[in-house]
């Protein structure tokens, strides 16, 4: 159960107040502009989850510390209402909702994803580590370095996440769950 959301943009901008650290700094860590980090903070820009990652890695910490209240939880139980609610839409497209924002101790950050055909901008992204989809329904392509799979219902996906990577979905609407590490 998620216990209230938080408002991620403030939370970034928090986190770096706290190392004193300049927006131009991090910024220039992540490979992006200052005035895009300050849409960020600001709540003007929803970031994809490569941009929120990279801002994890400019601050020294986990993307899953990002995106979750400061309560622990030991177990966090979500309901389906609860998940179908509160989906973040992506400046590229795609829609995320982050799974156990309460858990702070996580080793591994899970997101489910919803590409819906014609809203996903093509875009490819890396990040440190790695990275686990499973498709629950539809189908997209996936391309991981040069190699394009075709990933349908059931399928699984493993891979480096520092190659560059892109979804694009074949099907409607696809949904996935995937894992960061």
């Amino acid at each position: 159960m998620v216990h209230g959301r938080i408002n991620l943009g403030k939370h970034i901008r928090k986190l770096r107040m706290q190392q004193n650290r300049t927006l131009q700094e991090i910024a220039d860590n992540c490979g992006f502009t200052k005035s895009l980090l300050s849409k960020i903070e600001t709540g003007k820009v929803v970031p994809p989850v490569a941009t929120l990652v990279k801002v994890a890695q400019a601050l020294g910490i986990k993307v899953s510390t990002l995106i979750e209240n400061n309560d622990s939880a030991e177990t966090v139980f979500t309901t389906k209402s609860e998940i179908e609610g509160n989906f973040i839409k992506t400046g590229v497209g795609y829609s995320i909702f982050p799974f156990a924002t309460d858990y702070t101790k996580k080793k591994m950050q899970p997101f489910l994803f919803i590409a819906k055909r014609g809203e996903v901008k093509e875009h490819r992204v890396s990040h440190g580590g790695e990275e686990f989809l499973y498709v629950i329904e539809g189908e997209m392509k996936f391309k991981v370095g040069n190699i394009e799979y075709t990933l349908k219902k059931g399928d699984g996906l493993y891979f480096s996440a520092l190659e560059e990577h892109g979804v694009m979905p074949i099907s409607e609407e696809v949904r996935y769950l995937d894992i960061f590490v």
